[in-house]
């Protein structure tokens, strides 16, 4: 995902991290792939914790002259917060899948309110629908592939 995000020139101006051993590890491997320092990536428990109320809090609590924030965070919460923060269409996010979310305005205190558009959604090529698996996407669910 991380050559995915370079090749689309989605560069991080911070990730955040839980610090479980997993995302912590997946923050670092995205990190080296886009030339990020990974001693800057900030760990923050309150990913880690999964509660929505702590994670639309950090997310306020953001600078506002930071304009692109990784999260690499956990399910169930993650797809939550990212269904919140777009108002919807997200059924599930896969281990090491990835949303694009994009606000209009650039105060990160408005981001809870759902109004940012999902302009990239992107699952591992193992977890994407096949013709033997049930799941039914519907057309807004994958994005910009």
């Amino acid at each position: 995902m991380g050559r995915l995000l370079g090749e689309k020139g989605l560069l991080p101006d911070l990730i955040l991290s839980s610090p479980a051993k997993r995302a912590l590890k997946t923050a670092k491997l995205i990190a080296e792939e886009l030339g990020y320092p990974k001693k800057d990536i900030a760990i923050r428990e309150s990913i880690y914790e999964q509660d929505m109320k702590a994670m639309i809090g950090l997310i306020g609590e953001l600078d506002d002259k930071l304009k692109r924030v990784f999260l690499i965070g956990h399910n169930p919460v993650i797809t939550e917060l990212a269904n919140r923060l777009t108002g919807g269409g997200i059924h599930d996010m896969p281990t090491c899948s990835l949303v694009s979310i994009e606000f209009p305005h650039t105060d990160w205190k408005q981001c809870a309110v759902g109004v940012g558009d999902a302009a990239l959604f992107e699952r591992p090529a193992k977890a994407k629908p096949t013709d033997d698996n049930d799941e039914e996407l519907p057309p807004d669910d994958i994005i910009g592939t």
